[in-house]
Formats: C-alpha cells, sequence, structure tokens
C-alpha cells in the first residue's frame, strides 16, 4: 500500500530544489507519514533519522510545485480512479460541496488565500475547496477538487468541477448541493450538466409566501424576478414531520430547487436530496489522512488536502479491486478493511524507512533518595 501510495504521489510535479541533495522519494514519504498519522511534517521530521534536517526543507521542495499543474495532475489521478472502478455504464449520481478547513494565521500574499465560514474551531476563517463525490455505497469515490478564493465567485469553482466529472466515462443522472450553492448562476452551471436539487433559502415574500402551506405541492419561482438575470425553476414545496426526531414535533415545511425533476413528487425529491447525507462519511475518513500544519501558503495546504484525498481513493480502489470477496449479486466488503487500518500500516511502514525514533525526557531526578532499584 505504501509503495502504490508513493507511485501516485510521485506524479505530482515537485522540480525540487536545485542543488539539493535530496531525493524526491523522501519528501513524499515524509508528507505520506504526517498524512497517515495525522500530524505535522514538522513532527515527522524531528523524530525521524532518515529525512531532512529540519522541515523548511520539506516545504522549500513543496514550494516548486506548480499550482495550475498540480490541480491538473491531482483531478486527472482521481478522474484514474473513477474510471478503474465505476461501470462506464451505469449513471450516477453526483454530490457538489465546499470543504472548509479552518485557519486561525494570517494570509501570505493576499486576502483572498482565505475565506470565511461560520464559526467553528475558535475562528471563522479557512482555507476553502470544491470537490465532487459520487454517490455510491461501495465505491464513494472524490471525482474533483478545486481551491477557491474568497472573491471569487461559487459558480466559477463549481464550473471547473463539474467540467472535469462532464469528462468521465458515465452519465450523472443528478447533481445535489447544500443551501450554500443557492444561486443563480451556480444553478445555471450545475443544471447544464444534469437535474439539480438543492434546497431554498427561505427568505424573500414570495418565496415565504410558497412554503406557507400543510401540503406537498409542485410550484415555479423566480430569481430575480423582472430583472436581465431572471431564473426560474421547478420549486418543489414538501410537507414532512419531525415525529419527535431530535425531541421536535409537529409540521416541517422545506422547499427546494428542483430542475428537470418535476416527473417525481415532492416527497420524492426531499428523499433523493436526503442521499446527500452520505457525503459525511467521505468527509471523515478523509479527515484521517490529513496532514496538519500552520504554514500560510495555499499552495502547500492544498498539497496536503490533495494527498488526504489521494490516499483515501487509493484505499477505495485497493479495497474494490483487491479485497472484496466476488459474490452473485455484487461483491462482498470486509467492513474491518476500513481507511484507519490501512493508513495505519502505511505510517507503521514508513516508521520504519524512515528511522523513526521513539523517545520521551525523562524528568532528570530518578528515584527519590532511601529508594534502592529493584534486583532480580
Amino acid at each position: 500500500m505504501e509503495t502504490f501510495a508513493l507511485d501516485h504521489l510521485s506524479e505530482l510535479p515537485m522540480e525540487g530544489v536545485e542543488g539539493s541533495p535530496l531525493d524526491a522519494d523522501v519528501i513524499w514519504k515524509t508528507v505520506e507519514r504526517a498524512a497517515t498519522d495525522t500530524t505535522s511534517v514538522h513532527h515527522v521530521v524531528e523524530n525521524t533519522d532518515e529525512t531532512p534536517d529540519d522541515d523548511e526543507t520539506v516545504m522549500d521542495w513543496l514550494r516548486t510545485i506548480d499550482a495550475d499543474a498540480l490541480e491538473d495532475v491531482v483531478n486527472d489521478l482521481l478522474a484514474e480512479h473513477a474510471t478503474t472502478i465505476l461501470d462506464p455504464d451505469r449513471s450516477r449520481i453526483v454530490i457538489i460541496d465546499f470543504v472548509d478547513n479552518p485557519y486561525h494565521g494570517s494570509y501570505l500574499t493576499h486576502p483572498r488565500e482565505v475565506c470565511s465560514m461560520k464559526p467553528r474551531d475558535g475562528t471563522t476563517d479557512c482555507h476553502r475547496y470544491c470537490t465532487a463525490f459520487v454517490l455510491d455505497t461501495k465505491k464513494p469515490l472524490t471525482l474533483a477538487i478545486t481551491p477557491v478564493v474568497s472573491d471569487e465567485d461559487a459558480a466559477d469553482a463549481v464550473g471547473r468541477v463539474l467540467d472535469r466529472v462532464e469528462q468521465l466515462p458515465f452519465e450523472v443522472d443528478a447533481i445535489l448541493a447544500d443551501r450554500g450553492y443557492y444561486q443563480e448562476r451556480v444553478i445555471r452551471r450545475a443544471r447544464a450538466t444534469a437535474p439539480v436539487v438543492l434546497p431554498v433559502i427561505k427568505k424573500g415574500k414570495r418565496l415565504l409566501h410558497q412554503l406557507d402551506t400543510h401540503a406537498s405541492y409542485w410550484t415555479e419561482y423566480a430569481m430575480y424576478k423582472g430583472k436581465d438575470r431572471e431564473l426560474q425553476f421547478p420549486h418543489a414545496v414538501c410537507v414532512s414531520y419531525h415525529n419527535g426526531d431530535r425531541g421536535e414535533n409537529g409540521e416541517v415545511v422545506r422547499g427546494y430547487v428542483a430542475c428537470d425533476l418535476t416527473d417525481r413528487t415532492p416527497k420524492q425529491v426531499e428523499t433523493l436530496y436526503r442521499k446527500r447525507s452520505a457525503i459525511e462519511t467521505s468527509y471523515r475518513t478523509y479527515r484521517e489522512a490529513r496532514a496538519t500544519t500552520t504554514t500560510p501558503d495555499p499552495l502547500i495546504r492544498f498539497v496536503l488536502v490533495a494527498v488526504g484525498f489521494l490516499l483515501r481513493n487509493l484505499w477505495l480502489v485497493v479495497r474494490w479491486t483487491v479485497v472484496a470477496r466476488p459474490r452473485r449479486g455484487g461483491r462482498d466488503l470486509p467492513t474491518e478493511f476500513t481507511f484507519e487500518l490501512v493508513c495505519g500500516w502505511i505510517r507503521d511502514h514508513l516508521s520504519t524507512e524512515l528511522g523513526w525514533q521513539y523517545t520521551w525526557e525523562t524528568n532528570g531526578v530518578g528515584l527519590p533518595p532511601g529508594y534502592a532499584l529493584a534486583t532480580a
């Protein structure tokens, strides 16, 4: 697994520092060791013999990566994973979402590098990435990823991701997104690829009037009505009940943008949208291989995020092609072959290869006076 992962990471376009005696493999092994232990490059360098003398050397090598080339290669690798284990004859549901990594520092060269988010982990700043996942219980692969800057229209980031998805050899049944994508340009761009489902944001008298109901129904809604950028879309208004969920009871009314899905009932649209919750599992496993860092450099932070997503995809590829047992009706996935287990294997192998030193600072005092060491 470690060799397989290193082969993939070695494809990332790192030129290297001129005159440095280091090998690029050492840099990638250091990064890989940090990722599989969810620790920092600094921590790995401090505790190993076969890595550079300081973490800045690793960072200097990573800074030689071309940002545009990096994004291209990472997405090409993600596409390769998808074409390896996803049946091209089956259509798929794709989930798009923002991945926000909380950040407590300042920007490196320009404020646009840092985005704003809801308060989390004691901060409202983050580095943001737009991602696309395939909805598949056995092969929930990451399909594409792109960095996002604060002054960028979300539709541009969505467009880059969907451009990648459109190049894959399968049809897209539907695109699911959260309310953060409730924007006119985003809806137009996503609708050009496939039917779209996302919740509406409850504001505006016309929209609130449509949601003032006790029965599910279909209607139409127009964003920016009467303006040049007016966008009309089918509005699925769905009435359901809490039934004691989280201690709540009573009626709840939700509205969904549901482009090209009017052949379904509003309740079926809501059921389809709720499948989006599967993305939380993908995020949780990805975080099991995300190296930590305090660097303000958005390039290095994207490298570490990309490594996490690539390692997770590689685990899914190996699990399906090598580990899953063929049987009638589809392969049987062993639940014990977890991403955490694979990260542990890679981590242990690299600990030996990089010369990990298991040390602990002593108290410098020893036994108090009057005590004697036990003898056999």
